[in-house]
């Protein structure tokens, strides 16, 4: 088995948002911001080649959208979801599975494409099965007005109308022989974090329980979180295992760390090292 990171470019969201009752004297340490408080994020995702199967894990933000919704993100760097996919060999139409850990914009719109200027859509990947969970796309199909947002039905729909949707049971084993699946619910309802079996360790994609660096003490929580205490509760059992097992976590928006491993201290869990997926 392979992992190929899949680089698909570089998102601004505000700082306080991202950090949630974290006063910016603290989370400006490893977040700093520009003048409009706003914070550079990566959107990173992770391809997985194993035999006849070739697993993307999220897709990042796709191009869908209209100038005046880009302009709240401020969209920047060369990466690109088909630059990237390119670069490890590989076209869309390889991509064999589409996992989605949830269906927040930043995460699945890089997913479905239009098809022609009449606004048809069609989805990027048209051999692949797209897989989210039931409870979850209910949540993100009928979605409360705090999420409204960040789910957007042109990125949601087509993908089952096109008849190529699969859900996971997270009451049943991972129907993935390559991983394992983490459910969480603090940030949004089922979200899925993929446990990797790879050389000799196991990779988590962390996806939004684990933004980047700057999130790994326990209070540091996303304002966007629907139950941020329950968020608390799932990394205060969460990391204190990936610290004894010495997890390699993969952050889908660190802008600057792909992975990390985290440590027991006097202080609680904290950060302990730092590097590329490539060196594992």
């Amino acid at each position: 088995m392979k992992l190929h990171v899949i680089d698909t470019g570089f998102f601004k969201l505000d700082g306080g948002a991202m950090f949630g009752v974290v006063p910016k004297s603290l989370w400006q340490r490893t977040n700093p911001a520009d003048e409009n408080n706003l914070c550079t994020w990566a959107m990173r995702c992770l391809l997985i080649e194993d035999g006849n199967r070739l697993i993307l894990i999220d897709n990042g933000i796709g191009d869908k959208q209209d100038a005046k919704f880009f302009s709240h993100y401020f969209l920047h760097g060369d990466a690109t979801l088909q630059k990237s996919l390119h670069k490890a060999g590989f076209a869309p139409e390889d991509v064999t599975d589409v996992f989605l850990t949830h269906l927040h914009f930043d995460h699945c719109g890089g997913g479905v494409k239009y098809k022609n200027q009449e606004g048809a859509l069609e989805l990027v990947f048209p051999n692949a099965t797209y897989w989210s969970n039931a409870e979850h796309w209910e949540w993100a199909t009928k979605p409360n007005a705090r999420e409204k947002a960040s789910f957007l039905k042109e990125n949601i729909l087509p993908v089952q109308e096109s008849g190529h949707l699969q859900f996971v049971d997270p009451g049943a084993p991972s129907p993935f022989s390559q991983f394992d699946i983490f459910y969480a619910s603090g940030h949004t309802d089922k979200m899925m974090v993929p446990l990797i079996p790879y050389k000799g360790k196991t990779v988590a994609f962390m996806a939004d329980l684990l933004p980047s660096v700057g999130h790994i003490p326990l209070p540091y929580v996303m304002g966007y979180d629907t139950r941020p205490l329950l968020t608390l509760e799932e990394k205060a059992a969460f990391l204190p295992k990936a610290a004894d097992a010495q997890y390699v976590l993969f952050l889908e928006h660190d802008a600057v760390n792909e992975c990390c491993t985290v440590q027991h201290t006097d202080k609680g869990i904290r950060l302990g090292s730092t590097f590329r997926l490539s060196e594992v």
